[in-house]
């Protein structure tokens, strides 16, 4: 399973603070912790409301350097603004990038669209439209057909989309869970080329004992087919959730990840 560390995001108060004042060591801090800790990709948000569209868009360039300068490692784009994707992609020096996110809403679709397409580059795209987060699996699936057919028309393959099946709290309605993995299954059997990510943490928002929560989730929608997850790499312990999902879900041949991991003691039980 892919990681996508989420420790450099500008609603963290103190992330957005050293985004600010242009606190380079800190966030390169961030940067390298998440990658010692195992994460594949590093998401970068810069924050929006900051400023005009410009400053925005430049803060968001800034950030990427910043970040590039301790790592090779491959990047999220995170932003919901096409004049701050774009600014982002121009300071890219790497391969592979991901861009975090486009919805069935047509506009966001016809521009952060036609950006990734042309940088081909993976793409998180949340079953979601203009209304919103549907409330039912049918719903959220009809989002999908709709990205799914739009990307690839602009060129982007299926292998390069990321569905997300969005996760809402648990503790505001407890079917959406369900609803959550029933979406993530149907997602795999339509689009079987496709990948799927979700933002695990939404899941325990205003429950005790976050991480229990967050945990067990996972899991369950490894076996429901999640391809990626959006997390704290700095959770040891669910690190190590990460390598036991791939061995359970048999995309950990011969649990030699696994074992790998258990021998350089990384593993936390």
């Amino acid at each position: 399973m892919l990681v996508i560390g989420e420790n450099i995001n500008a609603s963290n108060r103190s992330v957005a603070e050293a985004i600010a004042s242009r606190d380079r060591e800190f966030l390169q801090s961030l940067a390298k912790a998440q990658i010692a800790a195992g994460a594949d990709f590093i998401d970068v948000n810069s924050g929006v409301g900051s400023g005009s569209p410009e400053h925005e868009a430049v803060t968001m360039g800034w950030l990427v350097e910043v970040v590039q300068e301790v790592t090779d490692r491959p990047l999220v784009i995170d932003s919901n603004s096409p004049s701050v994707i774009e600014a982002a992609l121009r300071k890219y020096r790497g391969e592979r990038i991901m861009i975090n996110s486009v919805t069935a809403e047509p506009e966001k679709l016809a521009s952060i669209g036609s950006l990734a397409a042309e940088r081909q580059a993976w793409v998180v795209a949340l079953a979601m439209g203009t209304n919103g987060i549907p409330s039912s699996v049918e719903g959220r699936l009809a989002a999908c057909g709709q990205i799914m057919a739009h990307l690839t028309q602009l060129g982007l393959e299926a292998e390069q989309i990321f569905f997300d099946p969005l996760m809402l709290p648990i503790a505001v309605d407890s079917a959406q869970g369900v609803v959550t993995l029933r979406t993530l299954e149907q997602i795999k059997s339509r689009y079987p080329a496709a990948k799927t990510v979700l933002g695990l943490s939404n899941i325990s928002y205003g429950l005790p004992c976050r991480r229990l929560v967050n945990r067990a989730f996972l899991l369950m929608a490894a076996y429901a087919g999640l391809d990626a997850v959006v997390l704290n790499p700095l959770d040891a312990k669910m690190m190590s959730f990460i390598k036991v999902a791939d061995m359970l879900t048999g995309k950990d041949p011969s649990c030699r990840g696994y074992i790998r991991a258990h021998r350089k003691g990384i593993l936390v039980d």
